[in-house]
């Protein structure tokens, strides 16, 4: 899979602060699923994509061989400027299917134009629901990006505005921020979207669930209106957004991978009927005894994952708190040491964990019963990811079971 590789420095930002979902005492349905584009799902050897070859390099070189799914059905789309509706499950590889073909079309722009000077003017804009995920997305397109001169800024919130503003001005070849400080620096009047060539929404349904939506309007708003290549991707495909994807591109190929909205069929899923007050000694118990490697284990509140992390990490097992209150400094330690491993567990908010890519990751732990159809699949597709087995296992009080079959009849599953 992916290799260490050599890095470049770049202009970081910040991103938006998080809002909480609104919780609903019983899972509520997704929209129906919609007809798909006609597409090709075959894997497709990286080394023959008709794509910049400084790309192939970086392809090559951090060990991407072929393609996924999602890859395979987008990328033909993408790479032909033609705008995009794609849905697929979680951890599927969806990022690289629109940001492969985005910097081939900077490149090959550059090269038609006889020049590799900066442009002075960002030319490509994605939005993610949180700095966790801005910062994968620019972490991807930097990886990618490496042999060429193309240049990228994450615009988040958590820290200052000025190293911010600095590269919106000298305008970056492309964007990656969060809904909120975004608009914070356009009401500033510092960035420049005039020449925007690619527009990009990713997961764009846990944006609209997190009260982004109102946002991500104005901020379309300010697009050019011809010209823009759109591209939203989502893991699950809400009527709300498909009206909007429908407003900013009329015309865009709709391609789904797999079912609208359900786990990827690599994941084994597990119930266990706990009481509220015996829980903590429960996961106790199963880290120790039952559990190996990476484990992210979900709960409802900021103060209930703090509380949460604190008596795990009271019984010897090294837990870190990931939620919105913790600052952008505590949150990057507590990523980073799960990627090495000085945590073996994360206890963390559906907030913070979007976005949360940490390859190996073997059980997903609902400490409550998810709220909501979405935040079960969500929650679950950080463990197997692109085609890995994983395990998700929830912890039931007897008050929960009700929403708990909500998900059995919705999913087909026959939790154990």
């Amino acid at each position: 899979m992916e290799h260490t590789r050599p890095r470049r420095r770049r202009r970081r930002g910040a991103g938006t602060g998080s809002a909480t979902a609104p919780s609903s005492p019983q899972p509520q349905q997704t929209a129906p699923e919609r007809a798909s584009a006609p597409h090709d799902i075959t894997p497709i050897e990286f080394a023959a994509l008709p794509i910049h070859a400084t790309l192939r390099h970086a392809l090559e070189e951090r060990g991407f061989e072929r393609t996924t799914p999602i890859q395979s059905a987008v990328i033909p789309f993408a790479l032909a400027g033609e705008d995009v509706i794609g849905c697929a499950q979680t951890g599927t590889g969806k990022t690289a299917a629109f940001v492969l073909p985005i910097l081939h079309r900077l490149l090959a722009s550059d090269a038609a134009d006889g020049t590799t000077a900066p442009r002075g003017y960002t030319r490509v804009l994605i939005l993610a629901p949180t700095r966790e995920l801005a910062v994968q997305i620019d972490d991807e397109i930097q990886g990618f990006a490496y042999y060429t001169g193309l240049s990228s800024a994450a615009i988040y919130g958590g820290v200052h505005m000025s190293p911010q503003d600095i590269a919106l001005r000298a305008g970056v070849d492309i964007v990656v921020a969060t809904p909120g400080r975004l608009l914070d620096h356009m009401r500033g009047d510092a960035p420049k979207f005039d020449r925007i060539e690619a527009f990009v929404l990713d997961e764009a349904d846990r944006m609209m669930d997190m009260g982004f939506w109102p946002d991500v309007r104005r901020i379309a708003s300010a697009l050019p209106k011809t010209n823009l290549q759109t591209m939203l991707f989502s893991a699950t495909m809400p009527e709300e957004i498909m009206k909007f994807a429908h407003e900013l591109a009329a015309h865009a190929h709709y391609v789904q991978v797999g079912s609208t909205g359900s786990p990827a069929k690599t994941i084994t899923h597990v119930a266990h009927i706990v009481p509220s007050a015996e829980k903590v000694d429960y996961l106790t118990k199963f880290l120790k005894k039952e559990a190996h490697g990476p484990i992210l284990v979900f709960a409802r509140t900021k103060i209930g994952a703090d509380r949460l992390a604190r008596r795990l990490a009271q019984s010897g097992i090294k837990a870190a708190a990931l939620h919105a209150d913790r600052t952008q400094e505590d949150r990057t330690k507590a990523i980073e040491g799960f990627k090495s491993g000085k945590y073996r567990v994360v206890v963390a908010t559906d907030v913070a964990a979007r976005g949360l890519d940490v390859d190996g990751i073997t059980w997903v732990v609902n400490f409550e019963v998810p709220t909501s159809l979405d935040t079960y699949v969500h929650r679950v597709g950080r463990t197997g990811r692109a085609e890995a087995t994983g395990n998700a296992l929830t912890l039931v009080a007897p008050e929960e079971r009700r929403a708990l079959g909500a998900i059995e009849r919705a999913f087909g599953l026959e939790l154990q």
